[in-house]
Order: structure tokens, then C-alpha cells, then sequence
């Protein structure tokens, strides 16, 4: 495993460059939200989900608790259960003890997080038959599948907002013909306010974990992006109904990365996340056009998050 993970490096470290030349050439500098998640990043993450403004995780985790059965109803006993974006599998060993899955497929882009979270469901389920899976959602993956099991897609924590409509579109298309049933976190909409808080948090965690993504550049590819210079952003789009993240340039200033120069204006921002947010029926249509049906939906007390049960 450890040579295959070294010989997959140069490779990995490719397409990372490519991404971050060809996002710092656009009009809109942007950067894929994907590469947030190395080990530090991973670690900044899991702070996020436990500070009290990012309200999130909280939502997501009492409803999964109060509906546990009924999701697992609507899941089936004794299915394959594949999870796009595994991370520190709190949610998950919730559903595996409701489930009882004849297998379990984790997939993360992180291999720190994906290793953690299969040591620990390994020792919580030492019977359950792990078969974690490195990969990005956004590219074509070779899923296994065990003959004469259903499927069921979990895909918790509202990463699907991180994708705009079009792409969610296509990865729910994508889905369709992985499993006949899925579970989607989703964040709905709500006040500005509360929205603006869980992104912008007072211990500047958020900041941080934005901040890292340049960090990540520097360590990994080589680039001298000078981190004093620059500086978290992010605000509610209500035409777009999305949070972007941005990092703002607090000076003119060049970056380079080998044969490369950016050159930034003052005030000018590397656009590196968006966050979709939606309501129950404008998710329900999305689904709908990918040939899901929203068959279930759970929702915390507080209305602020969705499960969708697609079938």
C-alpha cells in the first residue's frame, strides 16, 4: 500500500499543479475546493465542525440520531454502503450499527482522513468488511460492488452544496448508476446572518482552513504566495443562494510558481469555495432531473438541514 501511495505521488502532484495554474489564469482567480483537505486542512475541518457557530454538523448528526430508524428502513438492512466524503465517520457509525452493511465503501480525496476513519470502524465493527476507497467524486471512479447486495450512496455533510446546480446535476446522474438509493446531506436555506457566522467563526478557524489552501501550494508545488498578505473572505450571494469563500489580496503583489506569475491587484480575491443552499423543493427538482425521486426527507427541529432519502 505504501509503495503504491509513492509511485501515485508524482502523478497526484501533477494534476494538483495543473488545477492551480489553470485557476490562477482565469479572469475570477480560483482555486478547487478539493485540495483544502491534506492533513492540516483535514485537521482545521474537524475543528470547524465542533465550533458553535458552524451549526452544520450539529443539525445533521441530531437528526440522524432522532430518525436513525426510519433512515434505516429506507436504506435496507444488510447493503452496500458507499460514503463519498468518509472524514472523522461519526454519522457513519450511526448508520453502520442501524444498517448492519455487508460492506462498507469509504471514499475521501484525503488519504489521512480515509486511514483514520477505516482504523477506527475497524475497531468499532471488526466484523464489518471495510474496503476504503481514495478518490475524487469529481472524476470517474471504479467502485466495488459486492454481486447480489444493493447499493446505497451516503453523502452526508452538505458537500453536494460545494458543487454548483449543473454539477450536481451530473453527479447525482453519475450516482444513479452506482446505486438504486442514496442519503444527501443538504444545507438549507435560512437567515443571511446565521449563514455568515458559520463561515466566518470568531475563533478564525474558518480563516485558517482557507489560509492553508495557499500554505498547501507553497509546501507542495513550490510557490511563494506570502500568507501575511492575504486574507479569509467570505459572504452570503443571495441571487446565487450560496456562501463563497475568497481569499483577498491585502497588497498588489506577484506570485510565483516556477515558470509562472500572477501578478494580483490590491483587493482582488482567489475565489476558492462556493456553498450552495437550498430549499426542500428546489433540491427535490434537482434530484428529479437526474431520475431520483425524493422519496424521504428528514429535518432537524430547528429546519436549518435536510437528509434526502433518493430512490
Amino acid at each position: 500500500m505504501a509503495r503504491e501511495r509513492r509511485r501515485d505521488r508524482p502523478l497526484e502532484l501533477a494534476r494538483f499543479r495543473d488545477d492551480v495554474v489553470a485557476g490562477l489564469s482565469l479572469p475570477q482567480k480560483s482555486l478547487p475546493p478539493k485540495y483544502f483537505y491534506d492533513t492540516a486542512g483535514s485537521r482545521l475541518f474537524a475543528r470547524i465542525c465542533r465550533l458553535r457557530e458552524y451549526y452544520l454538523t450539529r443539525a445533521e448528526l441530531g437528526l440522524t440520531r432522532r430518525h436513525l430508524a426510519a433512515i434505516a428502513r429506507f436504506a435496507g438492512r444488510g447493503c452496500q454502503l458507499i460514503e463519498y466524503g468518509s472524514g472523522e465517520g461519526i454519522k457513519s457509525r450511526l448508520l453502520i450499527r442501524a444498517l448492519r452493511p455487508a460492506a462498507y465503501v469509504p471514499i475521501d480525496i484525503s488519504q489521512d482522513a480515509l486511514d483514520a476513519a477505516a482504523r477506527r470502524l475497524a475497531r468499532e465493527f471488526p466484523r464489518l468488511h471495510i474496503r476504503p476507497l481514495r478518490g475524487d467524486f469529481s472524476r470517474p471512479l471504479h467502485i466495488p460492488v459486492r454481486s447480489g447486495r444493493p447499493s446505497v450512496v451516503y453523502f452526508p455533510g452538505s458537500t453536494i452544496g460545494n458543487l454548483t446546480p449543473e454539477e450536481a446535476h451530473a453527479f447525482l446522474s453519475m450516482s444513479r448508476g452506482v446505486a438504486a438509493r442514496m442519503l444527501v446531506g443538504v444545507d438549507l436555506k435560512k437567515d443571511p446572518a446565521v449563514l455568515h457566522g458559520a463561515y466566518n467563526d470568531s475563533r478564525g478557524v474558518t480563516a485558517a482552513f482557507n489560509l492553508n489552501l495557499l500554505a498547501r501550494i507553497n509546501r507542495e508545488l513550490g510557490a511563494d504566495f506570502d500568507l501575511r498578505r492575504w486574507r479569509h473572505y467570505a459572504f452570503y450571494n443571495p441571487a446565487l443562494g450560496r456562501i463563497e469563500m475568497h481569499l483577498v489580496a491585502l497588497a498588489a503583489q506577484t506570485v510565483r510558481l516556477a515558470k509562472h506569475r500572477w501578478h494580483f491587484a490590491a483587493g482582488e480575491t482567489i475565489h476558492t469555495e462556493n456553498s450552495y443552499k437550498y430549499s426542500l423543493d428546489g433540491f427535490r427538482e434537482l434530484a428529479a432531473r437526474a431520475g431520483f425521486r425524493s422519496a424521504k426527507v428528514w429535518t432537524d427541529r430547528r429546519g436549518l438541514f435536510a437528509l434526502h432519502g433518493l430512490s
